[in-house]
C-alpha cells in the first residue's frame, strides 16, 4: 500500500502537548506570542518555561481536538470493518485473497479520507491523539521538569556557597585589630 504520510507524523513530531493536525497554527503562534509578552522572558530557562506554558495553555483551550480524534477513529473503524470484514480476528485466519483484501483496505482508506476530511490526519497518527498521550507526555514533562528544578535549585545553593566564601569581608584584610589598650 503506498500511504502518504506526512514526515513530521512519520517520525513522531507530534505530540499531545504540542500542535495536533487540523489546529490553526497561527493561532498557536499568536497565543504564544501573547504569552510572552505577559511574562517578559530573558534567558533560555524563562523562554522554555514560558514555552512550556504557552503549550499547556493551548491543549487546555483545545481538548476539542482530542475528543474529535477519538471519533475520527471511532469512524474510521466502522469504516474499516465494512468495507474490510477479515479485519475480524475469527475471519482474518479464512484464506483471503491478498488483491481482494488490498483493494478493500484501500477502499476504506478513501471512504473515511473523504468522509472525515481533515480529521482524517488525526486517525494517522494513531495512539498520539489520545487522552493517554497527553497524561504520558505530561508525565515525562513534570518529571524533567523536576529535574530541571533539582538542577536549578543545586546550581543556586553552589552560587550562594561561592558568593559566601568571595564576598566582601566585615573587617578589613590583615590584621584584625585587638581590643583598645587603657595604659
Amino acid at each position: 500500500m503506498n500511504k502518504k504520510i506526512p514526515p513530521a507524523l512519520k517520525h513522531g513530531a507530534y505530540a499531545t502537548t504540542a500542535l495536533l493536525p487540523g489546529e490553526n497554527r497561527a493561532a498557536f503562534h499568536k497565543m504564544h506570542r501573547d504569552v510572552v509578552r505577559e511574562l517578559l522572558p530573558t534567558g533560555p530557562l524563562q523562554q522554555d518555561t514560558v514555552a512550556t506554558v504557552a503549550r499547556l495553555l493551548w491543549r487546555k483551550q483545545n481538548l476539542i481536538t482530542i475528543r474529535n480524534a477519538d471519533l475520527a477513529r471511532m469512524h474510521y473503524a466502522e469504516i474499516r470493518s465494512a468495507k474490510v470484514p477479515e479485519s475480524f480476528p475469527v475471519l482474518r485466519m479464512l484464506a483471503v485473497d491478498p488483491a481482494k483484501h488490498e483493494a478493500a483496505v484501500r477502499a476504506a482508506e478513501d471512504e473515511a479520507r473523504q468522509e472525515l476530511g481533515d480529521a482524517y490526519e488525526l486517525v494517522q497518527i494513531g495512539a498520539t491523539a489520545t487522552f493517554e498521550a497527553l497524561e504520558k507526555d505530561l508525565a515525562i514533562e513534570e518529571r524533567l521538569d523536576g529535574l530541571i528544578d533539582k538542577c536549578l535549585k543545586r546550581l543556586l545553593f553552589l552560587k550562594g556557597l561561592k558568593s559566601l566564601s568571595t564576598g566582601s569581608p566585615s573587617a578589613p584584610q590583615g590584621q584584625i585589630p585587638g581590643p583598645a589598650r587603657t595604659d
